[in-house]
């Protein structure tokens, strides 16, 4: 039997039984933004909500709070009948298709969710009825007359992204311009400025018709609202852009937002008038983390209606901000019963894959069903995305400091001093803990020093201030593990001729394993239960102070095994190939065709592709652009036109044009050159016809390129 300090030890039991608020105990509820069902997730919405989510509950359950940790596909929306579209199935199989993607990807990385479930089980139809009904019993809608094209060939209304034609931006002209964006002049359009408009479905020209929606009256809901959000985002300790996104809402002031589609696959809306329409997938999808916790357990109202004995902590990129501290929220509070609402807001930046975007269509990066095909451990890739978290700022995945975050840090730091003391031990002391003394001036020190980054990493973690930064504090206390062996010069000279000395070296280091054992378990728990399976340990809790003799005299350990192994840095350059998508300029696909007769263009770019470094400059650019696209698309939803509108947009392209002739003056690597596999081919104009080449790869060279998202263009 482990001979172990019992008041120490913790076990674990939320499998085993249905967990519900305890009166008089720290009730934790955690969710993570639900991951859209179309895709198969890549590393940057694992990082952005699920694995963050699943740090702080693992966290949460080793400090004993009682905590439940809910999360699920969100199934519904214009997105899902597209992707039925493109795949000739229907709308429940590609959710059905999808779901087990993002299941199995995520119980790869150990994610462990109490329930993970999904948005189309009937729970999720009754609830959100339940609270529309309320809203609309309590005068908290609208309704409003919305102009749409509508298909009289298969006679339905058509979602935007349904609909396609001719770019009416001047210059531009592309003729297979989606009805919510042109993607060769990137402008911003609503389906009924199209030329020529046609159904993607049938091919038919649709005509614009009038269609009633209802509306969420958030104009009505901001006083109720604002006196929350500033009580909530002090108390709840919300992250910084958190509530810069939420107040930049709220300071615009709140309009009527609508809240129903005329589509097909959704929450049928209970009113007669409306019976041929569903509600917006983002009304809906946030009840999602209600009606996954009822399809958990039928007491759910013990979480969502207890405000007094729950605390709701919600992970997710920014992006999602403000539907969970405007949208949601004024949808709870408007049905007037005593929901559980939001107390703590953690958001991410983005992730970017080696300067890029992920692309599925494009082959770059690494997605869920890639992972388990690398053969690398699963933590090293948690080490690595979690040591990595765009907390505060944009940040790279890159495969050469992967591979040294495995060699360097987790091998060299974590693995050493682990894999040391326990061959050590089990060599000279047969595996058995001997006779030591924590009273010494070198453990005191050792002691105080290990505290005090324990108050660090508890203080980051408990309030989500930087989940980042507690991993960084596990490794600086690993880390103090090998100073202190190394210090002590443990060896065969301190064991034959120190004996009492070694012993207590020997024992205050497998303490401190011990405890390493629980500080990393919600980064990396597959490293924690080796480490307590090698010292023959029960899980250990994670408590405000460490005394150094937890692990009795006598405990006998368990065998010593390797945390990791060396990955070969040559290793990278075969990774970055196989995940880097299309590379070669015969491998960039061609772009889209412009409508003939248009002008050759420069496109603005959004961001600075491939192969270009990234000063501060390009940076605060991108992020910059981001913020102003996600307010011209804030304004562009509510309808929002005139000055306003037309300042926000001209921002927009403002930041574009600069970040567009900062990229041109730097080029791939700060010349302002193409990239040499393309300056030594020939190079199409994105206006030119296929037979108009130039030829003269001296000019080409001579010229200079933008990229405008699927291959770089000339600047004439």
């Amino acid at each position: 039997m482990p001979s172990v300090d019992p008041t120490v030890t913790i076990k674990l039991d939320h499998h085993e039984r249905k967990v519900l608020p305890i009166k008089g105990r720290k009730n934790v509820l955690i969710t993570s933004a639900l991951p859209y069902v179309n895709n198969i997730p890549h590393l940057g919405n694992i990082i952005g909500c699920v694995l963050s989510a699943d740090v702080y509950a693992r966290y949460c359950r080793l400090r004993g709070y009682n905590t439940l940790y809910v999360c699920g596909t969100d199934e519904y929306g214009t997105a899902t009948e597209t992707k039925a579209l493109e795949e000739n199935l229907t709308c429940q199989q590609i959710c059905d298709k999808y779901h087990k993607y993002h299941k199995e990807t995520y119980d790869w990385f150990n994610v462990d969710f109490d329930h993970f479930g999904r948005t189309s089980f009937p729970a999720q139809t009754k609830i959100t009825q339940d609270i529309f009904i309320k809203l609309d019993l309590n005068g908290k809608t609208e309704q409003q007359t919305v102009t749409q094209l509508y298909c009289e060939k298969h006679q339905s209304f058509l979602a935007d992204r349904f609909v396609n034609g001719i770019c009416p931006r001047p210059g531009c002209g592309y003729d297979d311009a989606r009805g919510d964006q042109c993607d060769l002049c990137g402008s911003l359009l609503n389906a009924t400025d199209l030329i020529k408009p046609r159904c993607k479905l049938d091919g038919a020209e649709p005509v614009i018709r009038d269609s009633n929606h209802i509306f969420l009256n958030l104009t009505d809901a901001q006083e109720m609202l604002e006196e929350w959000v500033n009580k909530s985002s002090v108390e709840g300790k919300w992250s910084q852009n958190s509530i810069n996104i939420t107040k930049s809402w709220l300071k615009e002031g709140l309009k009527p937002r609508c809240i129903t589609r005329d589509l097909k696959w959704g929450i049928p809306v209970p009113k007669p008038e409306y019976k041929d329409k569903v509600f917006y997938v983002w009304f809906d999808a946030p009840i999602g983390y209600i009606s996954i916790t009822a399809a958990y357990t039928p007491e759910w109202e013990k979480w969502w209606k207890n405000p007094d004995d729950v605390k709701l902590f919600q992970f997710m990129g920014k992006d999602n901000v403000p539907f969970h501290t405007v949208l949601f929220p004024s949808s709870l509070i408007g049905t007037g019963e005593n929901y559980t609402l939001l107390h703590h807001l953690s958001t991410t930046e983005y992730l970017q894959y080696e300067n890029a975007k992920f692309s599925k269509s494009r082959g770059v990066g690494v997605f869920g069903n890639n992972v388990a095909d690398s053969q690398i451990p699963v933590d090293v890739w948690r080490y690595y995305l979690l040591s990595n978290r765009p907390e505060t700022a944009d940040s790279q995945f890159a495969w050469v400091p992967f591979i040294t975050a495995n060699n360097s840090e987790l091998l060299a730091n974590l693995g050493n001093f682990v894999n040391r003391v326990m061959k050590f031990a089990t060599a000279k002391y047969a595996g058995v803990v001997p006779s030591y003394n924590v009273d010494g001036e070198v453990e005191q020190k050792l002691l105080a020093a290990v505290n005090e980054l324990i108050a660090r990493y508890v203080d980051n973690v408990e309030t989500c201030k930087s989940v980042r930064a507690g991993l960084k504090i596990v490794m600086e206390i690993s880390s103090l593990g090998n100073v202190y062996l190394q210090d002590n010069k443990i060896d065969n000279n301190l064991f034959t001729n120190h004996r009492d000395r070694c012993d207590t070296v020997v024992a205050v280091a497998l303490n401190l394993a011990y405890l390493v054992s629980a500080l990393v378990y919600p980064y990396l728990p597959s490293t924690s239960a080796n480490i307590q399976r090698q010292l023959n340990a029960p899980m250990r809790q994670i408590t405000d102070a460490w005394s150094g003799k937890d692990i009795r005299v006598g405990h006998r350990l368990g065998t010593p095994d390797y945390l990791f192994k060396v990955i070969d840095e040559k290793r990278a350059d075969e990774l970055r190939s196989k995940y880097g998508g299309q590379t070669s300029a015969a491998a960039v696909p061609e772009p889209p065709k412009a409508k003939r007769g248009a002008a050759a263009k420069v496109v603005l770019l959004n961001e600075a592709p491939a192969g270009v470094v990234k000063t501060p400059e390009i940076v605060a650019l991108e992020t910059g652009i981001k913020e102003a696209g996600e307010l011209v698309r804030r304004l562009k939803a509510d309808k929002v036109v005139g000055e306003t509108f037309q300042a926000a947009l001209a921002d927009l392209t403002s930041k574009k044009e600069t970040l567009t002739a900062v990229v041109n003056n730097a080029g791939p690597s700060g010349t302002g050159a193409a990239p040499a596999s393309l300056a030594k081919k020939a190079v199409v104009p994105v206006a030119a016809k296929p037979t108009e080449v130039k030829k003269d790869t001296a000019a080409v060279s001579a010229v200079q390129y933008l990229w405008n998202g699927w291959g770089w263009i000339i600047r004439e």
